[in-house]
């Protein structure tokens, strides 16, 4: 990948105007036909949005873009379509207690909402204090659905309590929220449990068994790749092995996956930079657990680096089988109308918000 150095903020102006005059048309468009009933809109066929019944974890960008719409452009109308759709859709994102996507959903509408009135863009027409328990409760919830390990626990994923995504990493927002609106899980024998605990025992876990670093844990072992998922003895606790949902092999690495992991980890180095020492000591302390997160970053965001072609959109997977068929692919720009495998564009934003958040995190620590 071939980083142009002379980009500028400013010098995209124009682009990004012309990305949100693209967009006011479709979100219109889809609020004006999509019914809630359908589920959510997950993929296109033929241009059009269309679902998949696996889980809805997607509905809350449905309406989060709505808000961002309202944020950028200012129009009083996608800020309508926003409020409607979290009031009347979203309640069951909430309390969702079978999926590992409470931060994709409810960050990306509660969340937002609740920015946007702490910023003044938008006045508070009581949903501030609904904003803040929702985002509460999601926390909560999503911290709830457990596996204890050998050496910590995690947020297990939607395959069940065997399985740990790459992907919920992207969740931990939620329970971050939750702990700063002072929010805890409360166990049995009313026992409050730590939302952060559980975030930094998550993120461990996902760093220790969805990334590898180049010291052969396993045969295929490059530093930076990541497993989609990691499938663990839930009797004992023990690792078992690496696996996938949507990449090509547990022994290749999905791209989006990846893109999870760099957004992910920069996102939590950022955020525990804002906690005190002393909430911290006791889990672990700050040199330990940011130190383990900024690795796991800048492994992953190495790989990207080194695994994309050169103006940064990846292919779906590093190890797709077509992939041969395009010669020195790593040398050129991405071809999204090659014969033989599809680019992943979601993937390169994602993954374009983890560099921009950890180029900035390693330059405030004088890297």
């Amino acid at each position: 990948m071939k980083i142009d150095r002379s980009l500028t903020p400013v010098g995209l102006r124009r682009r990004i105007e012309i990305l949100f005059e693209v967009s006011a048309p479709k979100i219109r468009a889809l609020n004006r036909r999509w019914e809630a009933r359908f589920g959510a809109p997950v993929f296109t066929r033929n241009g059009r949005y269309t679902t998949r019944g696996w889980t809805e974890w997607t509905q809350g960008f449905q309406y989060g873009a709505a808000l961002l719409q309202y944020e950028v452009t200012g129009d009083a109308e996608f800020l309508a379509i926003a409020r409607r759709g979290i009031r009347e859709v979203m309640a069951s994102h909430v309390s969702n207690v079978a999926v590992h996507d409470h931060g994709f959903n409810n960050i990306s509408t509660y969340g937002n909402l609740r920015r946007l009135i702490l910023e003044a863009r938008t006045d508070d027409t009581g949903d501030l204090s609904t904003c803040e328990l929702a985002l509460k409760v999601s926390g909560a919830v999503q911290a709830a659905r457990w596996t204890r390990i050998s050496d910590g626990g995690y947020i297990y994923s939607f395959n069940g309590p065997h399985s740990l995504f790459v992907d919920t990493i992207r969740s931990l927002r939620s329970l971050a929220l939750a702990h700063q609106l002072g929010h805890a899980l409360m166990g049995e024998g009313d026992r409050p449990i730590s939302l952060l605990d559980r975030l930094i025992q998550h993120a461990r876990a996902t760093a220790r068994y969805n990334v590898y670093y180049g010291e052969g844990r396993d045969i295929f072992d490059v530093a930076g790749r990541v497993a989609h998922e990691a499938i663990f003895n839930v009797i004992d606790g023990a690792f078992r092995c690496p696996s996938a949902q949507q990449g090509y092999s547990p022994f290749t690495t999905w791209t989006r996956g990846l893109a999870w992991a760099m957004l992910g980890f920069a996102e939590l180095v950022e955020y525990l930079a804002t906690r005190d020492d002393g909430e911290l000591e006791p889990l672990g302390g700050r040199a330990a657990i940011s130190g383990s997160f900024e690795r796991a970053a800048v492994a992953t965001s190495d790989f990207y680096l080194d695994t994309t072609p050169v103006d940064g959109v990846p292919y779906w997977d590093t190890g797709a089988p077509g992939l041969v068929h395009l010669g020195d692919y790593r040398s050129k720009p991405a071809d999204p109308f090659n014969a033989f495998e599809p680019v992943d564009s979601s993937a390169a934003a994602i993954a374009a918000q983890g560099l921009l958040r950890l180029g900035r995190y390693l330059l405030r620590q004088g890297d």
